[in-house]
């Protein structure tokens, strides 16, 4: 390996971080759970592919990753009325509080058509819902119309810096929710959707083409997915962590 600090580095945490990678989490995802930084996950992955390995293939972005900061500035221009992740309070992080959402788009083969990815931070629970192009008047559109009915438990958003969730503003004031962007090229500010993006490309494939995706098996998809125990949740589902939340809201009403 190419890094002076790999030899620095256990042999159980490369194969943690290997182990992530197939499961398609970011590097910046990795480093949070392993003690491994972003960079010479990067330069591993790279140096792998130069000796003809594949980890490569897990990457979502499979460029470089330096080349993405030319210039240092985001290529995809300014999103009106863009409030920054800085400015979203402390306290979300913490994942106490039901209502904090992370919003995402995946992509099909040839960039034809799009599912919106959705994710209560503290519970887990996913909200998917394909559209038919990645444009941001459909995008919002197929968010009011997901999360309109859950709007009690919807007190913020946080995107990427994708031009689709432009319309942020329209969002915000259909669900009453203050919408938040992550810095640009900073995925683990967004790691709760990173992690359900991976999922669901366990289930879908990046070569697939959306348009081959039916509503009735994304929906299936969502419920396996709602419907799973998870270890940090004390292993109930997402489901059923986000609905005693919501049965209690509805209790004190």
């Amino acid at each position: 390996m190419n890094s002076r600090n790999a030899r620095q580095i256990e042999a159980s945490d490369w194969l943690c971080a290997k182990s992530y990678l197939e499961d398609q989490w970011s590097p910046e995802q990795i480093s949070a759970e392993v003690p491994i930084s972003p960079e010479t996950i990067y330069r591993h992955v790279y140096a792998d592919k130069a000796l003809g390995g594949d980890l490569y293939q897990h990457l979502r972005c499979q460029k470089r990753r330096r080349k993405r900061y030319a210039g240092g500035r985001d290529r995809r221009g300014q999103i009106i009325g863009r409030r920054a992740i800085s400015e979203r309070p402390a306290y979300i992080e913490e994942r106490r509080q039901i209502g904090h959402w992370e919003g995402d788009t995946l992509i099909g083969k040839a960039h034809k058509q799009a599912i919106v990815s959705l994710v209560e931070r503290k519970s887990g629970y996913a909200v998917l819902v394909k559209v038919k192009n990645k444009t941001a008047d459909l995008v919002s559109n197929a968010i009011i119309s997901r999360l309109k009915p859950l709007s009690k438990k919807v007190r913020t958003l946080t995107y990427d810096n994708g031009k689709e969730f432009a319309e942020h503003a329209s969002i915000d004031q259909a669900l009453g929710s203050i919408s938040y962007f992550a810095d640009p090229y900073s995925s683990w500010q967004r790691g709760s959707n990173q992690n359900l993006n991976g999922l669901i490309r366990q289930n879908i494939a990046k070569s697939r083409p959306l348009s081959t995706v039916s509503h009735a098996e994304l929906a299936k998809i969502e419920s396996l997915l709602n419907n799973r125990p998870r270890k940090r949740l004390g292993f109930k589902t997402p489901h059923e962590v986000f609905i005693q939340s919501t049965n209690r809201v509805a209790l004190r009403a």
